[in-house]
């Protein structure tokens, strides 16, 4: 049995959050009753990316019909849609002045498209009012269902991302609902309808994966062309979430992030902070694959 580690390492220590950017950025969202992911999931880099005028925008409400062993968010019966809710994030966006803004979800099983209609209806209304920001979203596997994909992709997101999360061996432990096999299948059919939208997963590690697990997964990872990939470290929101089996260090990463790229991904973003959503405007510039201009005009003639 692994000992779960008992003291947070050096590299893994992020500053309390504050500053007068993460209070503004923090009554603006509360006053259009928005939710960011950065708060529901207790993200480490909230700090950080607040006090930079960066979030990433949780629709579709704060419950979640799924409940991974890894996540932070409530899980339930969720609300009824809010349809007004898409064009106050357009209104936030305006507000804090993005150019690059990420779109996330909670997943609505109940729902007969996965809530893919909401994503399109906000990638639409942050066209709308901000014409010059580009729009990456990361969105649940909508069951598998290839029809609710496209509906969100005909709306021309910059960057479409779907998280693996972990290892083949891991995934019914680490996240029941979803699918390994599903989750590919995914980010494949993304790359087959519109190939010029980059693609986008990640991961984590410190929940029991071999490191030969991790070398496959990644490979596996590159045959669905996935352009960017994000690996970051595991922490355990709260005693009821899954355990951290270890702590990986900085130099386990970089080694994972010249396997990647000697794999052919265009970007890999690997470090202990590292999440979804983290610096997403410089992995797609690193990537060197932006394409905001040309996908937002196409997007306005659909």
């Amino acid at each position: 049995m692994a000992i779960m580690p008992t003291r947070r390492p050096d590299w893994l220590r992020v500053r309390v959050p504050t500053g007068e950017n993460y209070e503004e950025l923090k009554r603006l969202i509360n006053s259009k009753s928005l939710h960011t992911v950065c708060e529901e999931a207790r993200c480490p880099n909230i700090g950080e990316c607040w006090s930079h005028r960066t979030a990433t925008f949780m629709i579709l409400g704060s419950v979640c019909t799924r409940s991974c062993g890894f996540c932070a968010i409530a899980t339930g019966r969720p609300m009824a849609l809010d349809w007004e809710e898409p064009r106050r994030v357009a209104e936030a966006i305006t507000q804090m002045g993005l150019r690059h803004a990420v779109l996330t979800s909670v997943n609505r099983d109940e729902l007969h498209d996965g809530g893919a209609t909401i994503f399109a209806a906000t990638i639409r209304w942050v066209r709308r009012l901000n014409p010059e920001c580009a729009v990456e979203v990361l969105t649940p596997d909508f069951k598998g269902d290839r029809h609710a994909l496209k509906i969100l992709l005909d709306a021309r997101p910059n960057v479409y991302s779907h998280n693996l999360e972990t290892v083949a061996r891991l995934q019914h432990t680490v996240r029941p609902q979803a699918a390994y096999d599903r989750s590919l299948q995914v980010l494949r059919w993304s790359k087959e309808m519109y190939p010029d939208i980059p693609t986008k997963t990640g991961f984590m590690l410190g929940l029991g994966e071999t490191h030969d697990e991790i070398l496959d997964l990644m490979r596996d990872i590159r045959s669905a062309d996935v352009d960017i990939l994000n690996i970051g470290q595991y922490l355990q929101p709260t005693p009821d979430h899954l355990p951290i089996e270890r702590y990986v260090t900085p130099d386990e990463f970089r080694e994972y992030k010249a396997a990647g790229l000697a794999m052919g991904f265009k970007h890999v973003e690997s470090g202990p902070l590292v999440r979804s959503s983290y610096h997403a405007w410089d992995q797609v510039k690193a990537a060197g694959i932006d394409k905001s201009a040309e996908l937002a005009t196409e997007a306005e003639t659909k």
